[in-house]
């Protein structure tokens, strides 16, 4: 591994802290370093909060640091360069004073890749870029297609036993997996903006779908999509603290509901099923990316609802983890 990667890693990590945090914004981490050593470090906390090179800035300026001269700046995502919420970083850096600037992975936005490269070139700065480029981009992989597709990255979870049943029983849902899967679970949710389930998962299960045992900002919004629009209104998605945050689609495409869910600002949207609405996303080829917990039961009972949809799809870079009892399958379609 080169220097550069090293520093990179080390940005990489902090940008992590990000996750969950900063929708609509990418999550980003970055270094400064001065003769082989940190001089300050950040990463973006939250949307219309610094980013992350102001924020290492800033962490260099209270180590007594103001002269950025000898100084070369590694940051996981292209710097912006345009006025948003908060000035261009490219401003910062360059008056900054800094040498060079080390990039890990070029802003997927039409409108600006590349752009902040030339204007740091022009102010005679060194710039490196592409540094561990394939894994800065997966860190945002959700925000990288939502910014060019304009809709969320859509991840279909669910739990099924090993010949592939979403339940035990015709009428009523027992929860399956065991703690450490539901932990990892709650993880998947707190990193979402969003979690969607069908009518009849509303009606039979009653869920929150609610972020538990995590840390978080804020909880996800909640989406149900239904065809006759006849939820009870004594359900929990509609009676507790967070009702006005649950959303309802009646008889509308999957691409109109994901158009504007996108527009809501929703870059990763968690969809839960039930096995009518995870089929359906599967053979419109919405599903972007699969999780799926796998427990070690036979249902035996052909007459059960089945993920088959979701396990016919073809993965990439897909991993299989043991979650405490459980086997946990993910990869991208």
């Amino acid at each position: 591994m080169t220097a550069d990667e090293q520093w990179m890693t080390l940005a990489l990590a902090l940008a992590r802290k990000g996750l969950g945090k900063t929708s609509p914004n990418p999550c980003v981490g970055a270094v400064i370093v001065s003769g082989g050593k940190i001089i300050g470090q950040g990463w973006h906390r939250r949307a219309g909060g610094a980013h992350a090179e102001i924020a290492a800035m800033r962490d260099a300026q209270r180590r007594g640091f103001s002269n950025f001269n000898s100084a070369t700046l590694f940051v996981t995502l292209e710097p912006c360069c345009t006025h948003g919420r908060t000035p261009p970083c490219t401003d910062a850096i360059i008056s900054g004073g800094f040498k060079r600037v080390v990039v890990g992975a070029t802003d997927p936005n039409p409108c600006h890749a590349g752009r902040a490269f030339k204007i740091l070139r022009r102010a005679k700065i060194a710039v490196t870029h592409g540094v561990l480029r394939y894994e800065c981009a997966a860190l945002n992989r959700a925000f990288n297609h939502w910014i060019v597709t304009k809709k969320p990255w859509v991840v279909a979870k669910a739990a099924l036993t090993l010949d592939g049943a979403l339940t035990l029983t015709k009428n009523q849902r027992a929860q399956l997996t065991g703690n450490a899967a539901q932990r990892d679970a709650q993880r998947l949710r707190a990193v979402s903006d969003a979690i969607l389930v069908g009518a009849a998962t509303a009606r039979i299960d009653n869920p929150a779908l609610t972020v538990r045992g995590v840390k978080i900002r804020r909880q996800p919004l909640r989406v149900v999509v239904t065809r006759s629009g006849k939820l009870p209104k004594k359900l929990r998605l509609f009676s507790d603290a967070d009702g006005q945050r649950t959303l309802v689609y009646k008889n509308q495409s999957w691409n109109k509901i994901l158009r504007d869910l996108g527009k809501r600002g929703v870059t990763q949207l968690l969809v839960e099923g039930g096995a009518d609405v995870h089929t359906q996303l599967a053979k419109k080829k919405l599903v972007n990316e699969v999780v799926l917990y796998y427990v070690p039961i036979l249902a035996a009972d052909a007459q059960l609802p089945r993920a088959t949809a979701l396990q016919k799809l073809p993965l990439k870079n897909a991993t299989l983890t043991v979650s405490g009892r459980d086997l946990k399958l993910q990869g991208i379609v």
